[in-house]
């Protein structure tokens, strides 16, 4: 089994322009992917940068999110630094699964 991050915003929910988190859309679709993944014994662990520019803990708000979405996961991290390109070996995009 493996240990499988995930970002938030852009690959299971959409938010507007301006990062307005509360209005935040899941796209049910690629929850189901990660939740397959869940539900076969991988560890999912939500990873986001919500809030690292300017110092705001998005914490709650995305716990709950991510319960109300129906997002399957074992942890939740929100310190995830803001990049604008991250290039990693073991990256993908939720298209490609």
């Amino acid at each position: 089994m493996r240990v499988i991050y995930v970002d938030i915003d852009e690959t299971i929910c959409t938010t507007p322009q301006g990062r307005d988190y509360f209005q935040a859309v899941p796209i049910e679709k690629n929850i189901d992917k990660i939740n397959n993944f869940y539900d076969e014994g991988n560890t999912i662990v939500y990873w986001t940068s919500r809030g690292s520019r300017k110092q705001i803990d998005w914490y709650n708000l995305t716990k709950r999110q991510l319960e109300e979405w129906g997002a399957k996961h074992h942890e939740l991290r929100v310190d995830k630094p803001y990049y604008d390109l991250f290039i990693d070996d073991k990256t993908m995009v939720i298209e490609d699964l």
